[in-house]
């Protein structure tokens, strides 16, 4: 890894998908995203009718899955209990939790994230 890798939640996916000019920054980064991550992206593409972008930046992407571990699981919910008032979503806490292991910051644009540590977060 290098400091151009990144762990992108879905939220930023979709913004980078939309071609939000907030995230032009990272075009060149490379991403790092859980299965669930993709999942959450796949149903959302194709609940919007997008059924072609969905296939396919399904299959983008899917060299950059990266497994989840135990570990991971145990750091995203004891990070998810300590914010439980903010109703963080499993997917992201697990993301948070293994960019956290890796080293690499978890980029997003949900608010709940902004003044959490080791987050990059771009509206």
């Amino acid at each position: 890894m290098n400091d151009k890798t990144i762990f992108a939640d879905t939220y930023a996916i979709f913004e980078i998908l939309r071609k939000n000019p907030n995230y032009d920054k990272y075009a060149d980064y490379e991403f790092l995203v859980t299965k669930y991550n993709l999942m959450e992206l796949y149903y959302n593409l194709v609940k919007e009718g997008q059924k072609n972008l969905a296939y396919n930046f399904l299959i983008k992407v899917a060299k950059s899955l990266i497994p989840i571990n135990l570990g991971n699981i145990r750091g995203g919910m004891k990070f998810k209990l300590k914010y439980k008032k903010e109703h963080l979503s499993y997917v992201d806490c697990i993301g948070w939790a293994k960019a956290k292991e890796l080293g690499i910051k978890f980029l997003t644009g949900d608010e709940k994230f902004e003044d959490k540590d080791n987050v990059e977060f771009v509206k």
